[in-house]
């Protein structure tokens, strides 16, 4: 043993605290990290014509060791909502409140999704009485809607598509005064319409009248 006694040796990550590792341990038994996979496509709408996720999955190619780093979530979610109608299928955009901005650019750094995202002006068109009408703290955002106001949405990481690198509904490739639908998170009455103003490649949105898709 490194200390100079004798007796068994042991090659793994409890011997550092039980003091019986075996004296070539540090090159028998070398720290290897948890080695995963690139993240798959984002997955279809778990199911149509409601408010649901969608899902993305990666695997474990190297198993940790000899107290190696630990392997990080394996399946990541995202809001996701469509309906199916006579043109085809049609995603609205589906935002929430732009409080949960920070807490999603840390979890995105720290999983090593730092991508850069973009804003999204849009002017509200026209906005359903339900999104006034919920009492809950989790939907108090929802009161600063407001038809005729001017609203940015934040694209940003899980919400932006790792292929078109838009986020659903964002209304890229719409045309000039082409009414798109939304649809707040947590308030499946809170709905309506608004039309695409511009994009802004490099955004800070504004605390009051801030969102994210989702």
């Amino acid at each position: 043993r490194p200390d100079g006694s004798r007796g068994p040796c042991y090659c793994d990550q409890a011997c550092a605290r039980t003091l019986d590792c075996c004296h070539d341990y540090a090159q028998a038994c070398p720290v290897i990290p948890c080695v995963v996979s690139q993240w798959s496509v984002w997955s279809g709408c778990a199911e149509p014509c409601k408010t649901t996720y969608r899902v993305r999955r990666r695997h474990v190619i190297q198993e940790p060791r000899n107290g190696g780093e630990a392997c990080p979530p394996l399946e990541e979610r995202a809001g996701c909502v469509e309906y199916w109608t006579r043109q085809g299928t049609e995603f609205p955009a589906l935002i929430t409140t732009g409080g949960f901005g920070k807490a999603r650019k840390k979890r995105a750094a720290a999983d090593g999704n730092g991508r850069a995202g973009y804003c999204v002006e849009f002017q509200l068109v026209a906005i359903m009485p339900g999104c006034l009408h919920s009492h809950h703290s989790y939907t108090h955002w929802m009161q600063y809607l407001r038809e005729g106001h001017t609203v940015c949405v934040e694209c940003q990481h899980p919400a932006l598509d790792s292929r078109s690198l838009h986020c659903y509904g964002d209304g890229s490739g719409s045309k000039n005064n082409q009414l798109l639908h939304w649809q707040a998170v947590g308030n499946p009455r809170c709905k309506g319409t608004w039309k695409r103003i511009r994009q802004l490649d490099t955004c800070s949105c504004p605390s009051v009248h801030s969102f994210l898709f989702i």
